[in-house]
């Protein structure tokens, strides 16, 4: 498996059991040999328009079976797919293509002014998926074995925010994909009988890559949602006889406060995945309390995202841990000065294996600054017990997470830096019941007749929705230490004060 592309290991369930199903969408579903007739047409069309490997293809679409065909069409070929984040805003996202400067954006019918505007920015082709892309590529046909991408060829580039405020491209080879594939295999005791669920967003790693392509890779069967729904989200569990879903905080207690979630029919759910950030252990307990393991699982986008998991088999009396390191990478708990913290001590997480980024794209320096002998720093906090047990503590990067979704600070102070009649500012996140953090300003003002309306409005058009600010606390002044740095805990403490 290590020393394949994730098209061939999917090629090869297709020539084995053409008829088993792989994706199931609206009412639709691919067999495994259907899917792998539209991969080979998908990469036969796009060599056909002159991309090659190491090009980059663009995709801005929601949920739909194309973000599996694309991706292991590019694979096939070696070129690279780039997952556009549909949610953010225009400006967001046109910095992130002129920064990968894809040869072809492929995009949902529903995105089509969007990404025109977006296509005639970066003067690249774009097509639209359905009918248009379909037609284009009937009659190219590009087997497995004419392929030009190698096993060791990098995959994807998937933008994260990063804490100086502007996104970075982390770059995924196919070595990462298939021992990400491994350790979900392992957290998830996978089988190739398994019906996986996915409700997340394919333009994250944690909703293609925790579940989802794992499955292909084994020959499972993948039921895709288009969007999340709770209700939905039920019934199709009880349709399908999901057996593995993935999801957030927020999702699972959305399906926890549904009238529905008592009674509906879980009986084929063998274990519920749940990942994103540090895991509220009252929403663990309330599936315990329907027999069915919560495993969780700890990572980052530069990691694809496995890193740290649980299995079913301690999910009940490990409840709140995030598992043990993954069968496929190494951790360490490190100190400031990158020595091994003693057991049972907070320090940052560093990951080392086959899962971890290259690079960075066109980012020579984040790439140094975090990886050093293999070593990927993660930037979060954690603690190792005697069981080897990892215990999330803290964001050493003071990321808000807001709904699955992550907010960075640096991102949102950026755009307040020519707001007129503020003194000094900071971002930092509250608590929130329904989120579980919001992003909140904390500013002081040199003219008294700015409003907290006035601070807010000034982020429309400028950011995705789901990243402004939702409230604004003014202050006489911020509180620096001795080097004259924003510290970013009172200004926290600010907020119950």
């Amino acid at each position: 498996m290590q020393d394949r592309r994730i098209d061939s290991l999917v090629a090869a369930h297709a020539a084995a059991a053409p008829h088993r199903p792989a994706l199931s969408f609206d009412r639709t579903t691919l067999d495994y040999g259907a899917l792998e007739r539209a991969v080979a047409a998908m990469a036969g069309w796009l060599t056909a328009r002159g991309i090659a490997a190491g090009d980059r293809v663009a995709l801005y679409a929601r949920n739909h079976p194309d973000s599996f065909v694309t991706l292991l069409a590019v694979s096939r070929i070696g070129a690279m797919m780039v997952p556009l984040n549909w949610r953010l805003s225009e400006a967001e996202l046109s910095w992130q293509m002129a920064d990968a400067a894809p040869a072809l954006l492929i995009h949902g019918p529903d995105f089509t002014e969007m990404a025109t505007r977006l296509a005639t920015e970066t003067t690249c082709p774009h097509i639209a998926l359905g009918s248009e892309l379909d037609a284009a590529r009937d009659g190219h046909h590009l087997a497995e074995t004419d392929g030009a991408g190698r096993p060791d060829a990098e995959l994807m580039i998937v933008y994260t925010s990063g804490t100086t405020g502007r996104p970075k491209g982390a770059v995924l080879a196919q070595p990462a994909m298939i021992a990400n594939a491994m350790m979900s295999h392992d957290a998830y005791a996978m089988r190739p009988d398994d019906v996986v669920l996915n409700i997340l967003p394919l333009f994250h790693v944690g909703g293609l890559n925790i579940q989802p392509l794992p499955a292909l890779l084994l020959g499972a069967h993948v039921v895709i949602a288009p969007t999340f729904d709770p209700a939905a989200t039920l019934a199709l569990i009880d349709s399908h006889a999901i057996t593995q879903v993935t999801v957030v905080p927020t999702v699972l207690a959305a399906l926890l406060a549904q009238e529905g979630w008592p009674t509906a029919n879980l009986a084929s759910l063998r274990m519920i995945a749940i990942g994103s950030t540090d895991v509220p252990v009252p929403l663990i307990e309330a599936v315990h309390d329907r027999g069915i393991p919560v495993v969780q699982v700890y990572g980052a986008t530069e990691t694809a995202p496995t890193a740290i998991y649980q299995t079913a088999d301690i999910a009940f009396d490990t409840a709140g841990s995030i598992g043990r390191a993954g069968c496929a990478c190494e951790i360490r708990i490190t100190g400031p000065d990158g020595i091994d913290m003693p057991v049972g001590e907070v320090g940052e997480i560093w990951v080392r294996g086959a899962n971890i980024l290259t690079r960075y794209w066109n980012n020579e320096a984040a790439s140094r600054a975090s990886i050093s002998d293999g070593w990927f720093h993660t930037g979060d906090m954690a603690r190792v017990d005697d069981q080897g047990l990892y215990w999330f503590a803290d964001r050493l990067k003071h990321v808000i997470i807001s709904g699955g979704e992550n907010i960075y600070p640096a991102e949102l102070e950026r755009v307040l830096r020519d707001m007129p009649g503020l003194a000094e500012f900071a971002v930092v996140g509250r608590d929130d019941d329904r989120w579980g953090q919001v992003p909140v300003v904390v500013a002081a003002r040199t003219d008294d007749t700015v409003t907290d309306a006035d601070v807010l409005a000034h982020f429309d058009g400028r950011l995705a929705r789901f990243k402004r600010p939702k409230d604004v606390v003014f202050v006489a002044a911020l509180p620096r230490n001795a080097l004259g740095k924003i510290v970013a805990d009172e200004v926290r403490a600010l907020l119950v004060s």
